[in-house]
């Protein structure tokens, strides 16, 4: 666990945003190199891609913020200050999936404002989002967020003092849910450019198997994680579901439906990559 890569003082180089940093620069170079492949100007992708990680950091701390109000009570300003009140440089605090939810409402609204052909734009897309979403998490594992359950199984860890999962977890043994999601959109990151290659792809397939392979991941790993009590969208006796699991299975519902309707309506494409 290494939160602070470099540190000279009030000026810290934070694993997370590295990571986060990494996630940005490689999808966009992915998908820019990727463009031409589906008849779209990498210029139009390399605008988009901006606005949408513009958006999708919005989205990120908007989230976070309105689920952890007490944190910010009486330094509002921490909120959007790079100087925070403490005298420390940055700003800390995003939810992956408020960003991703405010990300694509962007990308759905410039492709209608460009007139750009919005399924095939997200394929091209959907892969660096698997990729961008494996480094993010990874930077969480090394930011000692984001962390799992106490568990007795054979690689679970256990977080140095100076972290939240520490803070929370103490000494104790937890499910690494952090490398979980890098594994898994990895592996689906390698998965969805292979996909594409199977004879009769369309429009859309590549994103909504996107949608439908991470909303069933997200939601049985948030299962695996430690939740605030803030993060509970539905409450009942003996369990509750998350905001993250909600979402979730709104995106494995878009995924599952475009990927059984579409063929069957006026917008089904095929494809033909060369």
């Amino acid at each position: 666990m290494h939160p602070v890569l470099i540190d000279f003082g009030r000026f810290k180089l934070y694993s997370y945003g590295l990571m986060l940093f990494l996630a940005f620069a490689l999808g966009i170079y992915i998908a820019y190199r990727r463009s031409k492949r589906f008849g779209i100007e990498g210029n139009v992708v390399l605008d988009v891609s901006s606005a949408m990680i513009i958006s999708g950091l919005l989205g990120g701390r908007l989230l976070y913020v309105l689920t952890h109000l007490e944190e910010f009570r009486g330094r509002w300003l921490d909120i959007i200050n790079p100087v925070q009140s403490d005298g420390t440089i940055g700003i800390a605090g995003l939810v992956l999936l408020g960003g991703v939810v405010l990300a694509v409402v962007t990308l759905v609204f410039l492709t209608w404002l460009k007139d750009i052909p919005l399924l095939r734009l997200m394929d091209v897309l959907a892969p660096s989002l698997a990729l961008g979403i494996a480094l993010g998490r990874l930077g969480c594992y090394l930011n000692g967020c984001c962390f799992g359950l106490v568990t007795d199984i054979s690689w679970a860890v256990s977080f140095p003092e100076g972290c939240s999962a520490h803070s929370i977890m103490g000494d104790q043994h937890i499910h690494p849910t952090q490398l979980y999601a890098f594994i898994y959109n990895g592996l689906l990151f390698i998965f969805l450019l292979w996909e594409e290659k199977l004879p009769r792809a369309f429009d859309g397939r590549t994103i909504f198997l996107m949608f439908t392979g991470y909303g069933i991941f997200r939601f049985f790993n948030e299962t695996l994680r430690w939740h605030e009590q803030s993060l509970h969208a539905i409450n009942w006796d003996g369990g509750f579901l998350t905001i993250s699991q909600l979402v979730s299975i709104s995106l494995l519902l878009v995924g599952l439906a475009g990927l059984l309707l579409l063929p069957k309506t006026k917008y089904y494409h095929i494809r033909s990559l060369t």
